[in-house]
């Protein structure tokens, strides 16, 4: 990490990371009380809708919205992913406990994260992966793993 705004971004994602399980608790009781884990999903994404088109307004972005030939078609892909997360937390938390659910999101995104650095998927920085960061990923797991141990 080189940009000067190392510690703001650390600031953000923490916070995010944080918000994760507050989603899944919060979605997964909303699908719970509605009786639908799709019916909570379409409102979490509505505000979400609503949210990011006031700020893109807001910002003056609201016009560089679109589909263009000149961008590659998998980067739209990030809608799918997004719903596919919302909607699985959204069903599997109620039923598998948030922290769980969350235990294995992460998981997968320690796996997934370490990948896309090693090979610069998708215009990424490139990061490879060395025996140091897989000691440091597995340590992370570990770690993960024990926090979610009971008894």
């Amino acid at each position: 990490m080189t940009s000067s705004n190392a510690p703001t971004f650390a600031v953000v994602m923490l916070l995010t990371g944080i918000g994760i399980p507050i989603l899944a608790a919060l979605n997964g009781g909303l699908g719970a009380r509605l009786g639908s884990p799709l019916a909570a999903s379409t409102i979490l994404f509505g505000l979400a809708f609503l949210i990011a088109a006031t700020g893109a307004l807001a910002t003056g972005t609201l016009g560089q919205i679109r589909f263009a030939g000149d961008i590659p078609f998998h980067f739209y892909f990030g809608g799918l992913f997004v719903a596919f997360y919302v909607i699985s937390v959204t069903f599997i938390a109620p039923k598998f406990g948030v922290g769980n659910a969350i235990f294995f999101v992460l998981v997968g995104q320690l796996v997934s994260a370490a990948v896309i650095d090693h090979f610069a998927l998708f215009g990424s920085m490139r990061f490879p992966v060395d025996a140091k960061r897989l000691a440091g990923i597995a340590l992370m797991v570990a770690g993960v793993w024990l926090a979610r141990r009971t008894g």
